[in-house]
């Protein structure tokens, strides 16, 4: 489909009439109760309109830069055609077959069920134990097939196979698994609790005794377990000292502080109950961690996310403008320091956000939980930023915020990180290849007290800036009783007029150039001797800061002396 009227003059005749085709293609193909994403440069493919409405918004506003394969409207990413996601089928005897879900395609894309070939299954195909399976291979009994039992991952895909061909009930569209899918996804949208889904649950049964809806949220969860991507529970010290993990595993209480692993337990012996059986105990602090390597495998397993990964690269429109980190000098200098990962550009860039929250949202309730999220940015900028593209990497539970300690908790992540970055082997559904998947992390993404915790450099106090680090210019506030910093004139050009008016800011004409930022050799230099305790129970005392009298904050010899930078520091971070 010729798409050159996109960059014509929004007020000439070809490009209404344009207009009026994409319309046409969007409403036949991805309309929903007389509505499309609007995918003018305002709503960016956010927001629902009717058909004026987004008429309007392309003529006035124009149409996104970039969007040039109409994928929130019907157009297949993974061809190069202009062919529909709901295709029409002729009046045939298979038209019984097309269902109005996708749910095959996601088991397949979920299992890497494609990579030996395309293979469709009608409704009434079962796998039961007089068929034997090899591979992705089906074989009915009698042939001649080894019998051969099929591997784990292959019997959850058979499994749910079976539930998308049960339908929901006699002479319905939709099966048993998509229906359970759609009502779990609006489930985790709307923030429902299990006992307030479960009764949903009993009364739909209730309204419709003929379908097979499953009676709780227990039993919707066994049902489509196996679409997810597990996690794993990993014990700490509730000192947060140390991570029961690798070959700390099966240790039974924190060899820093001495803490039990196990709640109300003064012993390392196993409790029983009073017939003799064994009690499981339950531990004081679980980190849960979400396995990265996996969750980049299923972004090349699925073929609607295989070509975006190679966004960047091949459709982002390269004019010198900042709309995509790929264009940022960051991005940019580490491709040159890196030749060799930035070849490929399936590898993988991600960026880190920790921060802490209440989850009981009681202001009087003190509980901090850390969630650790990975952003990959190969996806376009549209897709990156959503909330179903981010990567949940590790869940840090409280009752306070791990402070410096969090390195403890990142431990996992950054082993994948080693090993990402030396490579694994992933299949490519796109290129129907396997091929050697690398993966770096750019940058972290947090508030200042965050990036304390992470980068190990004090936020606060007369060096906050740890850019400026030694050379920051602070002044104690009499008044305030806190420090404030005035040194941003350092910044502006020699002849400057701000640098020589005194009133306007604290007093002083600025003569000193900007401060020379540290590289990252220079810190590494710094923290080599460097000594920190991980754990609660290590952590000097907090004492009360001393009320600094009016003289001793005047002291401007206090403020021009020059620290040891290496003293500055709280630690040596777990990313160095």
């Amino acid at each position: 489909m010729d798409r050159s009227w996109m960059k014509l003059s929004r007020v000439s005749n070809a490009y209404q009439n344009g207009v009026q085709t994409f319309l046409n293609f969007a409403f036949q193909n991805a309309s929903q109760e007389n509505m499309i994403l609007c995918p003018c440069k305002k709503c960016g493919n956010i927001y629902w309109h009717f058909r004026e409405v987004v008429y309007e918004h392309l003529i006035v506003d124009g149409f996104i830069r970039g969007y040039k394969k109409w994928i929130f409207h019907g157009e297949c990413t993974s061809s190069g055609t202009s062919s529909t996601i709901n295709p029409t089928y002729p009046d045939t005897d298979y038209h019984q077959y097309v269902r109005q879900d996708d749910m095959e395609d996601m088991l397949r894309d979920a299992f890497n069920m494609r990579s030996h070939g395309e293979q469709s299954f009608p409704p009434d195909f079962i796998i039961s134990e007089d068929c034997n399976i090899s591979g992705n291979v089906f074989c009915e009994t009698g042939t001649s097939a080894p019998n051969e039992e099929p591997n784990e991952e292959a019997a959850k895909f058979y499994n749910l196979l079976n539930e998308m061909n049960e339908e929901l009930y006699e002479g319905s569209k939709y099966s048993k698994l998509s229906f359970c899918i759609r009502l779990f996804h609006l489930k985790c949208l709307g923030g429902w609790t299990g006992n307030s889904f479960t009764m949903l649950l009993e009364f739909l049964r209730e309204m419709f005794p003929f379908a097979k809806i499953p009676q709780s949220c227990q039993d919707m969860k066994r049902l489509i377990k196996d679409l997810g991507l597990g996690y794993d529970k990993i014990h700490s010290c509730p000192n947060d000292c140390m991570l029961y993990w690798g070959d700390q595993k099966n240790q039974q209480s924190c060899h820093v502080c001495g803490k039990s692993r196990w709640m109300n337990s003064n012993t390392e012996d196993v409790n029983t109950d009073e017939g003799g059986a064994q009690l499981r105990k339950k531990p004081v602090k679980v980190l849960r961690y979400f396995p990265l390597i996996p969750r980049l495998q299923r972004l090349f397993m699925s073929s609607k996310t295989a070509e975006s990964m190679r966004w960047h690269n091949d459709q982002r429109t390269d004019d010198g403008l900042l709309r995509h980190p790929a264009d940022s000098l960051a991005w940019k200098s580490f491709d040159s320091k890196f030749p060799s990962f930035a070849s490929d550009p399936r590898n993988v860039r991600l960026g880190l956000a920790a921060d802490g929250f209440n989850p009981f949202k009681i202001m009087s309730t003190s509980y901090s939980t850390w969630p650790v999220v990975l952003v990959p940015y190969n996806l376009p900028p549209w897709i990156c930023m959503k909330q179903s593209s981010f990567i949940l990497s590790m869940i840090i539970p409280g009752e306070k915020g791990p402070r410096n300690d969090i390195d403890i908790y990142l431990q996992p992540l950054i082993e994948e990180l080693k090993q990402l970055w030396s490579g694994v082997e992933i299949y490519d559904v796109l290129r129907k290849e396997n091929f050697n998947l690398r993966a770096a992390l750019l940058w972290t993404i947090n508030d200042f007290p965050a990036y304390a915790n992470l980068s190990g450099w004090s936020t606060k106090g007369r060096y906050a800036c740890p850019c400026c680090a030694a050379q920051t210019c602070s002044k104690w506030l009499y008044n305030g009783k806190k420090f404030s910093y005035m040194g941003h004139r350092r910044w502006l050009d020699e002849n400057h007029k701000f640098r020589f008016q005194r009133t306007l800011f604290d007093g002083t004409e600025e003569y000193r150039g900007a401060p020379e930022q540290t590289v990252g050799s220079e810190i590494l230099f710094m923290l080599k001797d460097i000594n920190f305790s991980y754990g609660k129970m290590n952590q000097p005392p907090i004492t009360q800061t001393r009320r600094r009298s009016k003289d001793e904050s005047d002291d401007e010899s206090d403020e021009e002396d020059d620290p040891n930078e290496a003293k500055l520091w709280k630690k040596r971070s777990i990313f160095f």
